[in-house]
C-alpha cells in the first residue's frame, strides 16, 4: 500500500535536493509548508466535530486520549503534556499514548506500530470508557497499532477521531470523524516529520485549545487556569490579572496570594470585590466560566 500513499510519493520539486544550495532548500521547504494551512482549512468541519466530541467528553468527566506511533505518537504526547501547565488540567484529563511506551519518545520501538492488539491493550490498561474521546494519529493513515486502538475504542462506544495525511485513509473507516490533511509529498521523500508532522501538530493545538475554551479554561483570550509552577508562569499570572481587571502590579500580586494562586478566582475577587470563598462558589456554580460567574 505504501506506493499508493501521497506521503510516500517523490516530490517533483525536490528531485535534486542533494545538489541544491542551502538557501534554495530552505526556500523550497518554506514554499512546501504553505500547503499545510490550506490542507487544514479544507478539514475545518471535521476538526470542529472533533472539538465537539472532546468538549462533550470533558463535560461528562471523560478524557481526551491521543494514540499514535513514531512522530505522530510523540506529537500527541507533547500536546497532552502541555495541557497541564497551560490549562491546569490533571495529567489524566489529556493523555498521550505512543506505540512502544514512553521509551519510544527517545528511540524507535521497532515493530510496536505493526501490532493492532497492542493499541487495544494500551487503551484497556488506562481503563478507557465510553465517556472518553480517542484521537488516532498517523500520517500514513494505515498504522495497525492506531487502527487497533480505534477499533477497541469504538467497541466500547467511546468517541473516535482519526488524523491522517492521505486522502481516503484506512483509519478514517475506523473512526466517527476522519480528518485527512492532504499536505502532499514531502521534500525529503517519506519523511512525515516535515509537512505531515507540522499539520498534525497544528490540528492538535486547535482541538485541545478550542476544547479548553469550551469548558471555561479561558477568559477573554487569557489562560485563567494555568498552573504557576515556575517564576515565568507566576509573573504571567500576575500580568494576566492586571490586564483583565485594570489593577496595578501590587494589587494583582496581593489578590494572586489571597486566591491561593488561582488566577480566575483572583479576577472574580477583584471585579466583584468579594472574598475568595464567594469567588470560588460563584465559579463552581458557573461551571468554571469567569463571564458567567461575574454575571450571576
Amino acid at each position: 500500500m505504501l506506493d499508493k500513499l501521497t506521503t510516500e510519493a517523490q516530490n517533483q520539486h525536490s528531485m535534486h535536493l542533494d545538489q541544491m544550495p542551502v538557501k534554495d532548500i530552505l526556500c523550497l521547504m518554506n514554499q512546501e509548508d504553505e500547503q499545510v494551512l490550506t490542507a487544514i482549512k479544507n478539514q475545518l468541519p471535521q476538526i470542529e466535530k472533533a472539538v465537539q466530541y472532546t468538549i462533550a467528553s470533558f463535560k461528562d468527566q471523560g478524557r481526551l486520549i491521543y494514540v499514535g506511533a513514531g512522530t505522530s505518537g510523540r506529537l500527541g504526547v507533547l500536546d497532552a503534556v502541555e495541557c497541564v501547565p497551560t490549562f491546569g488540567t490533571s495529567s489524566e484529563m489529556v493523555k498521550g499514548i505512543i506505540a512502544g511506551g514512553m521509551k519510544a519518545l527517545y528511540e524507535a520501538a521497532e515493530g510496536a506500530e505493526d501490532n493492532p492488539k497492542l493499541g487495544a491493550a494500551d487503551l484497556k490498561e488506562i481503563q478507557l470508557s465510553e465517556k472518553d474521546t480517542v484521537i488516532g494519529i498517523a500520517a500514513s493513515g494505515r498504522t495497525p497499532y492506531v487502527i487497533g486502538a480505534l477499533q477497541y475504542a469504538d467497541s466500547i462506544n467511546a468517541n473516535t477521531v482519526s488524523i491522517s495525511c492521505n486522502k481516503d485513509a484506512v483509519m478514517s473507516e475506523y473512526s466517527s470523524v476522519g480528518i485527512e490533511l492532504q499536505t502532499g509529498p514531502e521534500v525529503l521523500t517519506g519523511s512525515t516529520r516535515l509537512k505531515s508532522g507540522t499539520a498534525q501538530k497544528i490540528v492538535l493545538n486547535m482541538i485541545s485549545t478550542t476544547a479548553m475554551v469550551g469548558i471555561g479554561k479561558v477568559y477573554q483570550n487569557f489562560m485563567v487556569d494555568l498552573k504557576p509552577t515556575n517564576e515565568k508562569l507566576v509573573e504571567r499570572s500576575k500580568r494576566n490579572i492586571m490586564e483583565m481587571t485594570g489593577v496595578d502590579y501590587e494589587t494583582a500580586t496581593s489578590y494572586f496570594e489571597k486566591s491561593n494562586h488561582q488566577v480566575k478566582v483572583a479576577i472574580v475577587m477583584i471585579l466583584l470585590q468579594c472574598s475568595c470563598e464567594v469567588a470560588e462558589n460563584r465559579l463552581e456554580n458557573a461551571n468554571g466560566f469567569v463571564r458567567d460567574a461575574l454575571a450571576q
